[in-house]
């Protein structure tokens, strides 16, 4: 089975400063980090996907802004896909499925932002077409959200959208994890 880390919207408008903070974003950068570092030294696949608004009342992810930009520890290096997106969906009007197909991925290794909403429309697509996801729940990231004037906290609407996508549509696992697993086995079928 070959893999491909798949790093969705680690940008800077979702870091300190940047137009929409997510609780424990610089954490969840730190532990994507930490899985890109190793598959970059395994020479493995690397997907990257940034998400550029096009929507008249964006508020982040503005073109030609700092905060569209990915975040420095994550930053792209040469021969690192990057594939551009204007939906929740990373496969919605992109060219990601052409580029799995043919690179020959099967298997997907997710992180990034935001949890309940990029990270779950990418996750569920990829299982509809036929790929085996893992995901990486402390290299991800949400904010709070609110229904019926009531504010459901950021750790909570985490957990439950990771815990929605395992087992069918994904496996969950920690950064930690996955790294002890993705040593034990060749470059080739990690």
């Amino acid at each position: 089975m070959n893999t491909a880390l798949l790093l969705i919207d680690i940008q800077n408008d979702y870091f300190p400063n940047g137009r929409m903070p997510l609780e424990k974003s610089t954490e969840a950068c730190q532990k994507a980090q930490e899985v890109l570092q190793a598959y970059r030294s395994k020479q493995l696949q690397i997907i990257h996907v940034q998400h550029i608004s096009t929507r008249p009342d964006a508020v982040h992810f503005l073109p030609c802004t700092k905060g569209v930009e990915f975040h420095p520890d994550v930053m792209p290096m040469k021969g690192e896909a990057i594939i551009k997106k204007h939906y929740p969906n990373s496969f919605k009007d992109t060219t990601l499925l052409n580029h799995l197909i043919k690179n020959q991925i099967s298997h997907l290794v997710i992180g990034g932002m935001m949890t309940h909403m990029c990270i779950d429309a990418t996750v569920r697509a990829a299982y509809d077409l036929g790929f085996t996801c893992t995901v990486l729940h402390d290299a991800c990231a949400t904010k709070n959200l609110e229904f019926n004037s009531m504010v459901i906290p950021a750790q909570s609407v985490h957990n439950a959208f990771l815990a929605a996508l395992q087992p069918l549509y994904g496996n969950v696992l920690s950064s930690r994890d996955y790294l002890q697993m993705l040593g034990t086995r060749s470059a080739v079928s990690a």
